[in-house]
């Protein structure tokens, strides 16, 4: 091996080593990875920061803001609605909450499909009195799938067709993914339909609870004690009978910022004093109003805010805002005049105080303010909501013009008549123009960290190609495979790069794994057509584990998922993809 070989490979292993860790935001160490690459003259200067101009990210970052339109246009609302006036039964209500999931991320953003259709499931759930972990795993392995379906249904399909037009003059076009993602898609939510939910573990427990998340254990919240409360110079313990009335239980007490742990049970109670209480959103409320406690900051807000008051439920995705970070270090309440009330994270109990505590993907956020400020203010975090709110804001008037624009846009796309990104981009200043989608929320709808670890991955991905660094590995490959069938060749291809995706983001497994399989493909003289397809489906497929994706991160809180649960049902679906998808690729792909 050269020198830049030998670097560019040491430099990705420490990438892929850091983002298996997770210590650091992907974003950050790939931005990193590309200063180091550039100081050590890995990548020309001329080439420094082109990933960001490239038409992969562009095309990525537009159906972001697409996606945002047409769910404030009500478009996918409208649909959703009819869905859930249906009755139906636990296999039936998979099979048709996971179709409408994977036609929704054929063409909007898989994770904001996802979104709108949990606080559905969960709905779902608590009206047929059902845990919504037998329905939220296979929503979201659906959601994965559908995007498999069209060139914007997943940033891999738009990154293997944008390296298909740079390699052999011509990209994928909007529907080239169909023949093969529509297979996969078909057959994978048939396989969670019918037998993929009865792998969850628990599914098979008939006393298993339903979760409303309304009404939940496990927030830890803080309550303070007002002058006037009853609670005054009474033992905590003597608290108990109260709070079991309430479905809560005071487990902790703070004063003068210090909290007190295992002798707080025998202190008496000061006005002044905070106590730390578990219980559910409504169990906080009804002992507060029971023991006359007060939020924090409650008084103050009360004269700032002429509307009222709400109690909202969030989940905070990987890379969101407030992930890593603590609502005192957001300044929330000070600044946003928003509480973090409670925080719920699989049942495990906190020695921070809630407000000092750094938050983790798959947290569920308990947040109190004013009518209109919680969900502005969500927004800003990068949360999202885990039930529909009484009060719409969508234009449902404008569902069918949004609705139109989009499909007008795409069909003149797929007819070449414009360039994807221009259709994107007329879709976007056409939304904005309409007040569909405002002003103020295009560049909040762009999901940054992906964007920069796109920019930072290409130069990188194309430096390891013109070192012949990928070529290296495609000989590996080759050679580990000689004399066995092309079928062999792919199916060695599809496991290795599916591996590094239930590991490592999509996207990036997407940049390193398409000029391997070019290369792999001009090795053995064949098309390369059957090779890079075989990337976009195992790059998108991450069923193992809830960070390979970030829609199995969204529903690990909500679904009281543990690390280990996702790969007993996403296992079997994985080598089922495999199965269909090496078949379906050689059949609409010839060799």
């Amino acid at each position: 091996m050269t020198t830049d070989q030998i670097l560019l490979f040491s430099l990705f292993g420490v990438v892929f080593a850091l983002l298996i860790w997770g210590r650091w935001r992907y974003d950050l160490v790939a931005f990193v990875a590309l200063i180091i690459a550039l100081v050590l003259g890995l990548v020309p200067t001329s080439l420094a920061f082109s990933g960001f101009g490239h038409p992969a990210t562009i095309i990525i970052a537009l159906v972001l803001i697409v996606s945002r339109g047409l769910v404030n246009s009500g478009a996918v609302d409208i649909v959703t609605r009819k869905l859930t006036s249906l009755d139906l039964k636990l296999s039936s209500h998979i099979a048709a909450m996971s179709g409408l999931g994977a036609i929704f991320s054929a063409f909007m953003n898989n994770v904001a499909a996802l979104a709108m259709l949990m606080p559905v499931d969960l709905q779902a759930a608590v009206k047929a009195k059902r845990s919504p972990r037998l329905t939220l795993m296979p929503l979201a392995f659906a959601t994965i799938l559908g995007g498999l379906v069209t060139l914007i249904g997943t940033p891999p399909n738009i990154i293997i067709a944008s390296y298909r037009e740079k390699a052999l003059g011509a990209p994928f076009g909007m529907f080239d993914f169909a023949p093969v993602g529509l297979t996969c898609a078909a057959v994978g939510i048939i396989f969670v339909a019918i037998v993929g939910w009865r792998l969850i573990p628990g599914a098979r427990d008939s006393k298993s609870p339903t979760i409303d998340l309304l009404d939940q254990e496990g927030y830890l919240a803080e309550l303070q004690v007002a002058e006037d409360s009853p609670a005054i110079g009474m033992l905590v313990r003597e608290l108990d009978d109260t709070a079991e009335d309430s479905d809560a239980a005071v487990v902790g007490l703070v004063r003068n910022h210090k909290r007190l742990a295992g002798q707080a049970r025998n202190v008496e109670i000061r006005a002044g004093d905070i106590l730390v209480v578990d219980a559910g959103a409504k169990g906080i409320d009804q002992f507060r109003g029971a023991m006359k406690l007060e939020f924090d900051g409650e008084k103050q807000r009360e004269k700032a805010e002429s509307g009222g008051m709400v109690l909202m439920e969030f989940v905070v995705p990987r890379y969101a805002r407030i992930e890593g970070r603590s609502a005192m270090s957001l300044r929330l309440l000070s600044r946003r005049g928003v509480t973090l009330l409670g925080v719920s994270r699989q049942g495990k109990k906190f020695r921070d105080r809630v407000r000092h505590l750094n938050i983790e993907a798959g947290d569920i956020l308990l947040l109190l303010g004013s009518n209109d400020r919680v969900p502005e203010v969500a927004q800003w975090l990068g949360v999202l909501p885990l039930a529909e709110r009484g009060l719409s804001v969508t234009q449902y008037r404008r569902a069918g013009l949004a609705a139109g624009i989009f499909a007008a846009a795409i069909a003149v796309a797929s007819f070449g008549g414009l360039y994807l990104a221009v259709a994107l981009a007329i879709v976007v200043a056409a939304y904005v123009i309409l007040d569909i989608v405002p002003i103020q929320e295009v560049y909040l709808q762009v999901e940054w960290p992906v964007i920069v670890l796109l920019g930072s991955m290409i130069p990188l991905g194309a430096a390891l190609e013109a070192s012949g660094g990928t070529a290296l590995i495609a000989g590996g490959i080759v050679d580990l495979t000689a004399g066995l069938p092309i079928m062999v060749v792919l199916t060695v291809l599809m496991v290795v790069i599916m591996t590094l995706s239930d590991v490592l983001n999509n996207t990036a497994t997407a940049v390193i794994g398409a000029p391997i399989a070019l290369d792999i493909a001009n090795r053995l003289n064949v098309n390369p057509d059957p090779f890079l397809m075989v990337v976009a489906v195992a790059a998108s497929c991450a069923f193992l584990t809830p960070i390979g994706h970030k829609n199995n991160t969204l529903i690990m809180g909500p679904g009281g998922y543990k690390f280990g649960d996702y790969w007993r049902m996403g296992l079997p679906l994985e080598i089922l993809v495999i199965v269909v998808a090496i078949p379906a690729i050689l059949f609409f792909w010839p060799l």
